[in-house]
């Protein structure tokens, strides 16, 4: 019985050149070349660029006449035994080597369009001025062009013979990989340590500004108690008192001696008098503004009396006693005894503010810088329509006027920093404090146009 590749092979030998499969009632043509029926029928059915020009046999161009057309009976009959003898299905043509226009087997390659074409493709008008080759054809020099050399291809023998016997290992390369792993993640490690650390830290130290704020707030509580107990004691006794009084009879209530009249002057009068004996009383500090701490934004006039802001930054040096964020500036001297007193003239622009007070010497001048005692800066801050004491908790304050000119009174050994309204005499607020530094007379502005001035 035959073989399948004997089979195979005479498959191939009745084949349509067409569609590529076995010849269905075989056609016979001019130059000897047979086709499927159908397929020749629908070959002939594709018009061409001239209509007028004759039909071409699709595999060697050669001229036919529909009239020439004749059944080859014999081939047919040696077809239909060669499908008896078959052991197995032949496979159908693959989908892959076939035409998506017309479905039929990929047998040319257009150059030109650098396209592959089958046969009804090579024979529409679009490819037949094209240069068109057979597949196995236009691969050949691309076969040659992939072919390695023979001692490219001995090198690789090599390569993998060593790779497969295991002297070739990626280990050389990976290494350093692994070790600069193994270095980020000791890194990453080393930092979140810190970073935990430091949150640690920053926990234990707001819990104990908390500690202590609940201390001071259960003390003022305790003492609110107290106050309001002795009150209580005392107004107790006024009403037993009265009471005892209102059972007396009538006579002995007609006859009781009133005190005599006395004129009393008001808390306000006193209040203002205090003030002026207690802070006008200081012996006027002669001041003047050090440009070595000024804020390159502040522009000091040449007697050094008189400070501007401005958004356009001078060109100063930046030594390390100069304010590089705060728009602030320190007076010459400083003070460590003594009781002294300064006037500050403010004209400040709409939204603009003014910071006035002391600094104690070692108050941070490089970046951001927190106006309060805890920073060693004791100081109000004045703006349009409010005054506010920078305190722990900055506190708005109640004023009968806004200030445009402030006194500022320091007594070093007591440790007051008191603040007044220069024209109206009315007290703004007062600091205590225990200072172990020299302490210089503070100054902050901000705000297009605001300015202040020194007076004794």
């Amino acid at each position: 019985m035959a073989s399948a590749a004997s089979v195979g092979s005479l498959l191939d030998e009745v084949s349509c050149p067409i569609c590529q499969g076995t010849l269905r009632e075989p056609i016979t043509i001019d130059c000897g070349h047979n086709f499927c029926r159908g397929c020749l029928t629908r070959y002939c059915e594709v018009p061409g660029p001239e209509p007028e020009e004759a039909l071409a046999c699709p595999l060697c161009k050669q001229p036919f006449r529909l009239a020439g057309l004749r059944p080859n009976w014999q081939l047919a009959s040696v077809v239909e035994n060669i499908e008896r003898l078959r052991l197995e299905p032949m496979p159908g043509p693959d989908e892959e080597d076939s035409c998506g226009e017309h479905g039929e087997k990929i047998y040319f390659f257009c150059e030109d369009d650098e396209t592959q074409l089958c046969v009804l493709c090579r024979e529409a008008w679009a490819h037949r001025t094209h240069t068109v080759r057979f597949l196995e054809d236009a691969a050949r020099p691309y076969r040659v062009g992939v072919c390695l050399p023979n001692s490219v291809s001995t090198r690789a023998t090599q390569l993998r013979g060593k790779i497969e016997g295991g002297e070739v290992t990626p280990w050389p390369l990976l290494l350093p990989l692994q070790s600069q792993v193994a270095s980020k993640r000791q890194k990453v490690i080393f930092e979140f340590a810190c970073l935990s650390q430091f949150l640690e830290e920053q926990q234990s130290v707001l819990l104990a500004q908390l500690e202590t704020l609940d201390a001071d707030i259960v003390k003022q509580r305790d003492e609110f108690d107290v106050l309001a107990s002795e009150e209580i004691c005392r107004f107790s006794s006024l009403i037993s008192e009265l009471e005892g009084k209102s059972q007396r009879p009538a006579r002995g209530l007609l006859t009781v001696s009133l005190a005599p009249r006395r004129a009393f002057r008001s808390s306000l009068e006193v209040t203002r008098e205090l003030s002026s004996l207690s802070l006008w009383a200081f012996p006027a500090a002669l001041l003047s503004l050090d440009p070595q701490t000024s804020h390159p934004k502040l522009l000091l006039s040449e007697d050094h009396q008189r400070a501007q802001f401005s958004y356009k930054w001078q060109s100063s040096p930046d030594n390390p006693e100069r304010f590089d964020r705060a728009t602030c500036v320190l007076a010459r001297g400083g003070f460590t005894a003594g009781r002294h007193t300064w006037l500050v003239k403010l004209d400040l622009a709409h939204g603009g503010s003014c910071t006035v007070g002391v600094a104690c010497e070692g108050v941070r001048r490089k970046g951001e810088l927190r106006q309060r005692p805890e920073e060693g800066v004791w100081a109000v801050r004045l703006a349009w329509g409010f005054v506010s004491a920078l305190g722990s908790f900055p506190t708005r304050l109640a004023l009968e006027e806004q200030p445009r000119q402030v006194r500022v009174s320091l007594d070093y050994e007591v440790g007051w920093v008191t603040f007044a309204n220069a024209v109206s005499r009315e007290p703004i607020y007062t600091y205590t404090a225990s200072f172990t530094q020299k302490v210089f007379p503070f100054f902050g502005l901000w705000g297009r146009g605001s300015s202040f001035s020194l007076s004794s």
